[in-house]
């Protein structure tokens, strides 16, 4: 699920989200550390793109007033990106852009795990001033824990109406994704993947739980989103280990809807998602794709013994 662009309800945040924007892409495989090839330099200014269509969006969802909001959200996105791009060592870098209840969050994660620096220019220099045009126009910024992700925030001038809370989660550390077939199979074959990806990734947790949870979210999306004999349905699932040793499970179907999702955590409308939720899984959904053409259902499990 490379090159997605993703609208979350669930991120790293201290506060609880309510909606958000995320997408990951490759770097330039001729790329060297401290230059930035014209493939990369184009990943900003289609950024910068997305971040104004993202915020005039969520504007018209009366979540803020986008205002000078989009120029400062600009700028700060092209620093942190174009900083990445330029110093980070990892092929892939993801960029995530949400709304808590009081402010406008940026991500931007290079998985290099040396921190960046900020520097102070001197006015000859024809760079060097990112971080500090981030430190400057940013209310504030700060490296994760492990290095690998730069995040800053703007303030929000208006609040929402009404806000859902979800579940919260630390930096993400390590992630698997899973490709699965478009058929009743994928049930089976994502439970039989699972046992092996959660000893790879090291999960301090319930792993015979996690697996169950896994099952659950594939066959709900096989039964309810997959279409038989469909070709280029967007379907598959990931496991991810946060900085808090929290697991996520995403499975991601193309159906970007999911309106009856307060029922069926509730039971109503059949006792699977219900079943997880009440062993304590934290359930949630968000619409991904560049066109925000499909959706992930999200399972967050905690570490430690999980009790039915």
């Amino acid at each position: 699920m490379t090159s997605t662009a993703v609208a979350r309800r669930t991120y790293t945040s201290p506060r609880a989200v309510r909606a958000g924007h995320e997408m990951s892409f490759l770097r330039d495989p001729a790329s060297t550390p401290g230059t930035l090839t014209r493939a990369d330099a184009e990943w900003p200014r289609r950024l910068r793109r997305i971040v104004r269509a993202t915020l005039h969006h969520w504007e018209r969802r009366g979540l803020l007033e986008a205002g000078e909001l989009i120029e400062t959200e600009e700028l700060l996105t092209t620093e942190l990106v174009t900083n990445a791009l330029r110093h980070g060592r990892g092929p892939e870098i993801r960029y995530r852009l949400y709304l808590t209840v009081t402010h406008l969050v940026t991500e931007v994660r290079d998985g290099s795990t040396e921190a960046p620096v900020l520097r102070h220019a001197p006015p000859t220099a024809e760079s060097g001033r990112g971080l500090f045009l981030v430190d400057v126009m940013a209310e504030s910024w700060g490296v994760s824990e492990d290095g690998t992700t730069t995040w800053c925030t703007l303030p929000l001038t208006k609040g929402p109406e009404e806000m859902q809370s979800v579940a919260v989660t630390a930096p993400v550390l390590r992630e698997i994704p899973m490709d699965l077939p478009t058929d009743p199979s994928a049930a089976g074959l994502a439970r039989i993947q699972a046992r092996t990806l959660l000893t790879v990734l090291s999960w301090p947790g319930n792993q015979h739980f996690a697996i169950d949870v896994l099952h659950v979210l594939v066959d709900n999306a096989v039964q309810h989103a997959l279409t038989a004999g469909r070709t280029g349905q967007t379907f598959g699932a990931r496991l991810s280990i946060t900085e808090a040793h929290e697991l996520l499970v995403d499975v991601t179907d193309p159906v970007p809807e999911f309106p009856n999702f307060d029922k069926a955590v509730a039971g109503e409308l059949g006792r699977g998602l219900w079943e997880i939720a009440r062993q304590g899984a934290a359930l949630s959904w968000f619409v991904v794709g560049s066109e925000f053409d499909a959706k992930t259902v999200r399972a967050i499990l905690r570490p430690g013994v999980v009790e039915p």
